[in-house]
């Protein structure tokens, strides 16, 4: 199975010209993007007949044009590209014009006037891949760089489940793993993903002309290949070898890529996800766990995944009939509660592991209940990435009535092509002031009206009694915006008054009504959103009611400092009997940012964030979170598969994670 990154591509073949010559090209890059404040893409380039380079290019969201560079061997290639912001939501033109370079391309000018581009929703954690492609001239004063072979291209090395990024305190490859590769030129460019079998003699070192080679502490070892693309290799880690810091190269046709390092860690457990839900099955018919098919207290079910560690007794690229246990059992939590594990092994396919467990008893049911790995002991301990199980308590359809959601319509949404939701929420939050100390109080209305794509419906929230958590690279793909709907005029009114809500002008479908101090009284009272329509949807109501007394957080000042391995718990007092509490915290080192968020019932009146959770924190600045939140209130309104309306009162501090 494979999963690829979200894609920027742009197309440029360039025939070998003499000094001050025009070529004439068609141009062609890959690239990862994200959007934030500009679009930022960069990845590699490839000029036909002249060799592999990077692309980089930072576009303003304001104006959609911004420069780029395409490096080369024998120089960098310059200028300016301008796209249309219709290329966001389907097809789209682009311009890219060349002004300069250096090395064998100062001087250089030409243009592309007539690029044409698509973008299209991508799979697993891709969010939207861009394509362009189209024909242009560059003149230049040297001469193009010389052709050859050209070595493949190393961008990211992860595991094939967890997908978490290098950088993460729970990052690694461990020996037996199945993991992946992904760059550029990495294999046969006409081939396509087949899986290779692991019968008799099992699965190849050498494949659609690519190999690899990993070397740990002056061992090299040869890992095994399940299928090989241009993009993306799928590798069996040997299980001998070494734990440390090394290298990896991808030989293509005799010619190899340039070394990158590798983390190779004694255990480092990726658990597999299917339609954003572990990968979990019945043990006797081997059936999928879903939104309407749940696990039960206490039943036992198989998790799939990879990354246990080296299991030395089975093949890493023969089926084994009779395969073997890891020597240190996993520790599994389920919604918060440590699990009984049977079995932690290899399944017999090589790279691949199962985990027989048994749902804990006094688990809280729910839709999104956590499901979370510890691999490894001691100071090697690694949690894994961060996945959910729906769980019942009779099984079928899972529950969270506290978020106004059923498996049914998580299921239902979900098959649809596109999903079209309305959020309508008030809030007032404490949080630290700007300057000078102190803390600022501040309450706000907001409604949210967009389409989404049907498959990434999820539900929302962590059950009860649940943490998941959310890892972020800022080099790579964020999630593109979901297409905003017109709701007409919104209003909102309550004990203090009433407040029009005034249109985002720059989130479509995003309209905010920026409150007076105090519209959200210290005693609550009841507050209704009303909608007249729009060209996208009908008219609303919709009233959520906040508690008497407002929920407080009590121990503010002994989570300024969190310490990871530790654990941090929080506590409240007053909040809405029948509510819940969130619990959320965001960290940030250079590119990495992770966020948790914790459900609990409001009358627990505290709460400690798991281990597991914190480990996969990086160490840094960051914030914690502390918000009780009203019952979900769903509502109607002609254009609309589900409208949920709610109300809640936060504090947020300052915190560092160590």
């Amino acid at each position: 199975m494979t999963r690829n990154f979200v894609k920027v591509a742009f197309a440029l073949a360039v025939c070998a010209a003499a000094p001050a010559a025009t070529i004439n090209t068609t141009l062609s890059v890959s690239a990862g993007a994200s959007i934030q404040s500009t679009i930022s893409a960069s990845g590699t380039a490839t000029l036909t007949g002249v060799g592999n380079g990077t692309f980089t290019a930072a576009i303003a969201t304001t104006t959609f044009s911004g420069p780029y560079t395409i490096t080369l061997s024998c120089g960098t290639i310059t200028g300016t590209i301008t796209v249309n912001a219709s290329i966001l939501t389907g097809t789209g033109t682009a311009v890219m014009t060349v002004t300069g370079g250096t090395g064998n391309f100062v001087g250089a000018t030409g243009s592309f006037p007539n690029l044409a581009g698509a973008e299209t929703v991508g799979t697993g954690s891709a969010s939207f891949n861009l394509t362009f492609n189209g024909t242009g001239t560059i003149t230049i004063s040297g001469s193009a760089c010389s052709s050859g072979p050209t070595a493949p291209t190393v961008t990211l090395i992860q595991n094939n489940y967890s997908y978490i990024q290098p950088g993460f305190p729970n990052y690694g490859i461990a020996p037996g793993s199945l993991f992946i590769i992904q760059g550029a030129g990495l294999a046969d460019p006409t081939a396509q993903t087949v899986l290779q079998s692991s019968a008799t003699p099992g699965i190849p070192k050498t494949l659609n002309g690519a190999s690899v080679s990993v070397t740990v502490n002056g061992t090299t070892v040869q890992p095994a290949l399940y299928y090989a693309i241009a993009t993306q290799l799928a590798a069996v880690l040997p299980a001998s070898t070494p734990v440390g810091t090394g290298t990896l190269t991808v030989t293509y046709n005799n010619t190899p890529s340039a070394s990158v390092p590798i983390q190779v860690v004694q255990s480092a457990l990726g658990l597999g996800t299917y339609n954003g839900l572990a990968l979990a099955t019945n043990p006797t018919n081997y059936v999928l766990y879903s939104y309407t098919n749940s696990a039960k207290p206490g039943d036992t079910i198989v998790l799939w995944g990879s990354g246990l560690g080296a299991i030395s007794t089975d093949s890493d690229t023969v089926y084994t009939a009779s395969p073997n246990a890891y020597s240190v059992k996993p520790t599994i939590y389920i919604g918060g509660i440590q699990a009984t594990v049977l079995y932690a092994g290899d399944d017999g396919y090589p790279g691949q592991n199962q985990i027989n467990v048994v749902v804990p008893a006094n688990v809280l049911p729910g839709c999104n209940v956590s499901l979370v790995a510890v691999s490894g002991s001691g100071s090697a301990a690694i949690a894994s990435n961060s996945t959910v199980l729906p769980i019942a308590a009779g099984g079928g359809v899972c529950s969270d009535p506290t978020f106004g959601i059923t498996g049914a319509n998580i299921s239902t949404l979900n098959g649809q092509s596109t999903v079209k939701t309305g959020t309508l929420y008030i809030s007032q939050a404490t949080s630290p002031a700007a300057s000078g100390g102190g803390t600022t109080v501040s309450d706000l209305g907001l409604a949210i009206f967009q389409s989404a794509a049907g498959g990434s419906f999820s539900g929302g929230a962590a059950s009860l009694g649940s943490c998941i958590l959310s890892q972020t690279n800022s080099t790579i793909i964020n999630p593109i915006t979901p297409k905003g709907l017109d709701a007409g005029t919104i209003s909102l009114t309550g004990p203090n008054g009433t407040v029009s809500f005034t249109a985002n002008p720059v989130v479509a479908g995003s309209y905010f009504g920026q409150l007076s101090s105090g519209f959200v009284p210290s005693t609550g009272g009841s507050f209704t959103f009303t909608g007249t329509g729009g060209a996208d949807v009908g008219s609303f109501h919709a009233t959520v009611t906040f508690p008497n007394p407002l929920m407080t957080w009590t121990n503010q000042a002994a989570n300024a400092t969190i310490t990871r391995s530790s654990g941090t718990q929080v506590t409240w007092s007053g909040g809405g009997s029948g509510t819940y509490v969130l619990i959320s915290g965001t960290s940030t080192s250079g590119n990495l940012t992770a966020s948790f968020s914790c459900s609990a019932p409001q009358s627990a009146l505290q709460f400690t964030v798991p281990v597991p959770i914190l480990l996969s924190m990086p160490p840094g600045t960051g914030t914690l979170t502390v918000e009780n939140s009203t019952s979900y209130q769903t509502f109607s309104a002609s254009g609309l598969d589900l409208g949920l309306g709610f109300g809640f009162d936060s504090y947020m501090i300052n915190a560092f994670y160590q």
